[in-house]
């Protein structure tokens, strides 16, 4: 089959298409023809191996997972022994993890970390949902009826999902974003909108219950500020990170998660998402109720992974970046 590999950690020049060996799925497994299948900053963090900290995990001195990409769509084409709920010929989506591989013609997976497509759903669309939806999903969990809830990063990936899962939550949402993505995030539903290039949303009079940042632009006391005295500070990921460093937003995540234990009042939640069947069939109840609709950027066929993440890595991109395969 094709895919795009990666033997070496560097720019999008080190992913290369070729052909690799058609992965046989084992007991429990399902083999899936990939249709579609997303970016996401994980992918471009473990293309450059940065920060270098986090290899670590990811494999010395290049990527243990040769093949990139989480997320993908497409039709069912053999399932291992014990497989129960998916069958031969189902559209089905899902997260792949760590492990990686959707940027290829096949990808073979354990049959709990997919669910069927969404029936209103394209295959591109369906690609977009399973790690930035079931970020926003978790990372909202919490969220009730009337309260009031801010978005950072409102017009990327998770937080296009943020702010559509937040007003069918009942919440008055906040949406954090640049000039150009204002009417982006409000075709969406944000009830307001703070341009940063203008505004500073932690220096701002309005408290939040909840302030969702998909960014890392500001200091955990800055971020308090913007919270009711009871409100809750929920950190995912950063960024505006730009690379090149030692450890780079795990900082800021090291710091949240020492301090949390001695915030009073307040509380700040570390987001460590975890894909998995039941939250992808979550995303799909939302979107076939009409509350939750990806939000596409560009597609890109497989061949230019390369030139689609060089889009990404720029920071041009507004909401998700598809590969159709």
């Amino acid at each position: 089959m094709k895919a795009i590999v990666q033997d070496q950690y560097g720019p999008p020049e080190t992913l290369t298409l070729a052909e690799v060996e058609t992965p046989v799925p084992g007991p429990g497994e399902v083999l899936v023809r990939v249709e579609a299948a997303a970016l996401n900053a994980y992918d471009w963090h473990v293309m450059r191996g940065d920060p270098r900290l986090a290899r670590l995990g990811w494999g010395r001195p290049a990527p243990r997972a040769r093949i990139r990409g989480r997320d993908f769509a497409g039709r069912v084409e053999a399932v291992g022994a014990d497989v129960r709920q998916v069958r031969t010929g189902d559209a089905v989506f899902g997260d792949l993890g760590v492990a990686s591989g959707a940027f290829a013609e096949y990808v073979c997976l354990r049959e709990d970390l997919v669910a069927p497509k969404p029936a209103n759903l394209t295959a591109e669309q369906a690609a977009a949902l399973p790690l930035a939806g079931v970020t926003a999903l978790q990372g909202l969990a919490q969220v009730r009826p009337g309260q009031r809830v801010l978005v950072n990063g409102a017009s990327g990936g998770v937080g296009t999902f943020a702010v559509q899962l937040a007003k069918a939550a009942g919440a008055t949402v906040t949406a954090v974003c640049s000039t150009r993505n204002v009417d982006l995030v409000r075709s969406l539903g944000a009830d307001h909108v703070v341009d940063y290039t203008r505004a500073d949303f932690t220096r701002g009079d309005t408290r939040h219950d909840l302030v969702f940042d998909l960014v890392g632009n500001h200091s955990l006391r800055a971020f308090r500020r913007a919270l009711t005295p009871t409100g809750t500070l929920v950190l995912s990921g950063g960024g505006v990170y730009r690379g090149g460093s030692l450890v780079g937003p795990v900082w800021l995540i090291a710091r949240a998660r020492l301090r949390a234990p001695f915030v009073r009042g307040q509380r700040i939640v570390v987001l460590d998402a975890v894909p998995g069947r039941a939250h992808l069939e979550a995303l799909s109840a939302h979107v076939e109720a009409g509350r939750l609709t990806p939000a596409i950027d560009r597609t890109y066929p497989l061949h230019e992974v390369p030139q689609a993440m060089r889009y990404v890595e720029a920071e041009h991109a507004r909401a998700k970046v598809v590969i159709t395969v």
